[in-house]
């Protein structure tokens, strides 16, 4: 230590911070952000902050308030474990409501610019927001077919994909039958409020 104090001071411009300095600096570059964590929210700030993560239906963070909420459920794995778990236990109606507030892929909502902040952001990650006449027309198509068959929207996690396996997955769960879509959507349902998720969480 002394051999290097001594190099060192042998240099211009060569400075020694104090702990003091080296604190000061932290705090201004780096500044202290509070963390709101989920189980010391008040009901209205939770519905809040995650009643958009089930899209349009703010009744799920609502339930999800009820059961007891602590420490382990201030991470996105236990958050999204208690909101899954309201999902899960709702109704076969009301989960089914849950599926029709999705919006269809590259629909009409989107060329309204109608979607809500998330679903705009997750159609973009996979360029759907940039579809040429032709692929706009072809979505419009399989939405129609999909939604005349099953009652509800295509649902897909669309930032796992790309805009070619989305296509895919289009044309091969049309040929599904409605009860195993209705499972298949919910399961992607919960993929998507995980995703959000993580854009709010730690």
């Amino acid at each position: 230590m002394i051999r290097f104090l001594d190099h060192a001071q042998k240099h211009d411009g060569v400075w020694f911070a104090t702990r003091s300095q080296i604190a000061d600096h932290w705090a201004a570059t780096h500044p202290h952000q509070r963390i709101e964590r989920p189980s010391q929210m008040t009901r209205d700030r939770f519905v809040q902050r995650f009643g958009s993560i089930f899209e349009h239906s703010p009744w799920i963070a609502d339930r999800a308030f009820d059961l007891e909420l602590g420490p382990a459920h201030d991470s996105v794995t236990g958050l999204h474990n208690a909101l899954a778990r309201i999902f899960r236990s709702a109704s076969a109606a009301e989960r089914l409501q849950v599926l029709k507030a999705h919006p269809d892929l590259a629909g009409k909502l989107a060329a309204a610019k109608r979607l809500t902040p998330e679903s705009t952001a997750e159609q973009a990650s996979a360029a759907l927001d940039a579809l040429t006449d032709d692929e706009r027309s072809r979505f419009q198509q399989l939405n129609e077919k999909y939604v005349q068959k099953h009652g509800f929207p295509f649902i897909i996690a669309v930032r796992d994909n790309t805009k070619a396996s989305i296509l895919q997955a289009f044309q091969t769960r049309l040929a599904n039958d409605s009860e195993r879509e209705f499972t298949m959507a919910c399961a992607q349902v919960e993929r998507i409020a995980e995703l959000r998720l993580k854009d709010q969480l730690p």
